[in-house]
């Protein structure tokens, strides 16, 4: 850090030489026209002195943002000529344009990063993508100042090479205009004289020219797409939506409630996974899994013997009743009384405009995909020969299994081998990484020390080899880093190893809809595929696979698809929360202290121990924290960590102020109710406010009181 500020100080110096000793006088107009001939001069006499001596005051003078740019352009045309002075101008510039970009990362980048870096992020990933049109447009317009536009791209990830390209290319059309002036010195009675505006406007259309370009071969390259397919004259339906999950059911709903003509297709079971596999069932069997827990430690609550006999058909079956119960919501019958045609069947898109179901083709003018994901099976040798489940089928148990082996150490691994363990199973978990390992290590440190004391065995940076069965016991044999293998026993291997977006059996292949690398339908950030009428949302489309972002993503499709004409919206991602339901509860938004390290992001960290909260303190849940990250110096807050009881209803406030900019202070002045546990938020803006206090203030307060008492 000492080098660039001794780098900085250096450039400033030069700077401050270049003013103090009124150099600029050299670079006029005036003076360029009185030395003309003495410049041809030298040229004639050494061509290579001349340029290499031209060059470097160039190259210095763009590299440390000095004015008179314009004036050595047009000496490069009075002492070279066009053919020369052309490439020899644009080389020297655009050297000295990088190596002042140089300068600004070195110096400037790492700055701006810590402050800005979640802003910062947004505008590198449209410069990878478009970086070279952008610069290359601005380049072109000499409106822009160019030591402004090396400053700021130096800021930002854009590559080096694509930037020393784009700036030659894009500087190209200007410099001969100034050198070819230059060649014209008499007729040039000021700098205004080179670019008129009739100029300058050539020039803004020049740099539009890339992008009309591009936004015409879109045109043209949809208009390929199309071709190969027989457009309806008119259509029966104004959206067909395919999968019945969170994603799909309202996109169809606020289809339905503006009135337009929608049709859903569910393949399965309305309500999609969350409902019947994920979400519901899970949190039904952890409530029931909770109340063994309280029971257990029931002398902390002052009751002396407290026991509970139960059947675990009977907890199964009580998950069952409580999807029963949900399921009137997500039902054909609801959702046909909002206005929804519920179609059941295999749906098959088959052209950008038709989707084929039980025989019938229907006609539509958008289409949205929403098929979510399935459980992920490992590639494990054996597997195919014992018990296993995954998160989809181990609702089908009726017969509790005493030796339960979980593998997967994320949220639904953790959740799970938590509840089956205070269920009475044995169970051992196994990950090959380390536990909830897209969390700060202080939140997954308490989760696997709360598995532990539930009877959970934890083997972590340990591999899965291969499944062994034989009459009598079925087994995993798994591997650590040291090479020791062990051997695992079991009744039943739940895999809980991730989520595959569901893709293959829709059409999309003999469309040539493109698969990312994750498995996910590829879409812009409209949500749109690569047929701009053909949509997709939810968990098939990433990047998040969360109930509430697919909910959140589907506002987008069903608007984007029935009012694209006049209006598109890009998905906002800024503020997405999520929970993992252990006890105790880890629920995050924003950033946590690893990505912002990992993005270079300055943070502050203020944190609010739980075991002082009187309402925990009272429900004998007094353990976790509130940890909150914010800008430096600043109340504005870049990610919130809560572990502890209700941690995921305590995360909805944090949610809000980040949504709409509101800062520590506004949530230290809300009043909470006492005693709840929302009041630790308000206490962990207390503890920021306490750290940021004005102490030159305190001590004249200080000094005041004094005063008053004489």
């Amino acid at each position: 850090m000492k080098n660039r500020w001794w780098i900085l100080a250096f450039l400033g110096l030069l700077t401050g030489l270049f003013f103090v000793f009124d150099l600029g006088r050299f670079f006029s107009l005036e003076v360029l026209k009185e030395s003309r001939d003495d410049l041809q001069q030298l040229y004639q006499a050494q061509p290579f002195f001349a340029i290499g001596i031209y060059s470097l005051i160039y190259i210095v003078m763009a590299a440390l943002s000095l004015p008179g740019a314009a004036v050595m352009s047009l000496a490069g045309g009075a002492m070279f000529g066009l053919w020369v002075g052309v490439p020899v101008v644009l080389v020297s510039a655009t050297i000295g344009a990088t190596l002042a970009f140089w300068a600004a990362r070195y110096v400037l980048r790492d700055v701006v990063v810590r402050r800005f870096g979640s802003r910062l992020k947004t505008i590198d990933v449209g410069l990878e993508r478009d970086g070279a049109f952008y610069l290359f447009s601005l380049r072109l317009v000499p409106v822009f100042p160019f030591f402004l536009i090396n400053i700021l791209m130096g800021l930002t990830a854009i590559h080096t090479r694509i930037f020393f390209g784009a700036s030659l290319v894009g500087m190209l059309a200007g410099t001969a205009v100034y050198v070819n002036a230059g060649t014209q010195l008499a007729a040039i009675d000021s700098l205004s004289d080179v670019l008129s505006p009739v100029l300058i406007g050539s020039f803004v259309l020049l740099a539009v020219f890339p992008w009309l370009a591009r936004w015409i071969t879109g045109i043209i390259r949809t208009h390929r797409l199309y071709a190969r397919w027989t457009k309806p004259a008119q259509f029966d339906r104004n959206l067909v939506v395919i999968g019945a999950g969170a994603a799909g059911l309202v996109t169809s709903y606020i289809a339905a409630a503006v009135r337009a003509k929608v049709t859903l297709i569910e393949g399965h079971k309305m309500g999609g996974d969350c409902l019947n596999y994920g979400c519901v069932p899970s949190k039904a069997l952890i409530h029931s899994a909770a109340f063994l827990k309280q029971v257990k430690n029931s002398a902390s609550l002052g009751i002396t013997t407290a026991t509970v006999d139960y059947k675990f058909s009977d907890v199964m079956a009580r998950v069952q009743r409580v999807v029963s119960t949900v399921e009137p919501h997500d039902s054909v019958e609801r959702y046909t009384k909002l206005g929804v045609e519920v179609l059941q069947g295999k749906a098959t898109i088959t052209s950008p405009w038709s989707v084929e179901v039980n025989g019938q083709t229907l006609s539509t003018r958008a289409i949205v995909i929403a098929t979510g994901a399935r459980p992920a099976i490992p590639n494990i040798p054996g597997l195919e020969t014992v018990r296993y489940y995954t998160s989809d089928t181990i609702w089908s148990l009726t017969e509790r299994p005493e030796q339960l082996v979980v593998l997967g150490g994320g949220p639904i691994g953790c959740e799970l081998a938590q509840t089956f363990a205070r269920l009475g199973c044995q169970v051992t978990q196994v990950e090959m990484g380390d536990l909830m390992a897209r969390e700060d290590a202080d939140a997954a440190t308490l989760v696997k020390t709360a598995l532990q004391d539930d009877g959970v065995q934890i083997l972590t940076q340990t591999e899965a080899v291969r499944c062994e069965k034989d009459a009598n016991t079925q087994c995993l044999i798994v591997r650590n880093q040291a090479g020791e293998e062990t051997v695992l026993p079991f009744d039943a291997l739940l895999c809980a190893v991730g989520r595959v977006p569901r893709t293959e059996g829709f059409g999309l292949e003999e469309l040539g809809i493109p698969i990312s690398s994750r498995r996910t339908i590829e879409t812009n950030a409209r949500l749109q595929t690569i047929y701009p009428n053909i949509y997709a949302c939810g968990d098939v489309a990433g990047p998040y696979q969360f109930t509430h972002t697919a909910a959140h993503q589907a506002w987008y499709a069903s608007v984007n698809a029935l009012f694209g004409d006049f209006k598109r919206f890009k998905v906002d991602y800024s503020v997405i929360p999520w929970t993992t339901f252990t006890d105790p509860e880890v629920a995050r938004v924003g950033l946590s202290e690893n990505e912002a390290r990992t993005q270079g992001i300055a943070f502050e960290v203020t944190r609010y121990d739980l075991s002082d909260l009187d309402r925990a303190i009272a429900d004998e849940a007094a353990h976790g924290f509130v940890k909150v990250l914010t800008v430096p110096g600043k109340d504005r807050i870049l990610g919130v960590t809560i572990v502890g009881e209700h941690a995921s209803d305590l995360l909805a406030e944090f949610v809000l102020a980040m949504k709409h900019g509101l800062g520590l202070n506004k949530i230290l002045g809300t009043i909470h109710t006492y005693p709840t546990w929302s009041e630790a938020n308000k206490y962990a803006a207390g503890e920021w406010k306490r750290v940021h206090a004005p102490q030159w203030l305190l001590k004249w307060v200080e000094k005041f009181h004094t005063k008053q008492r004489g």
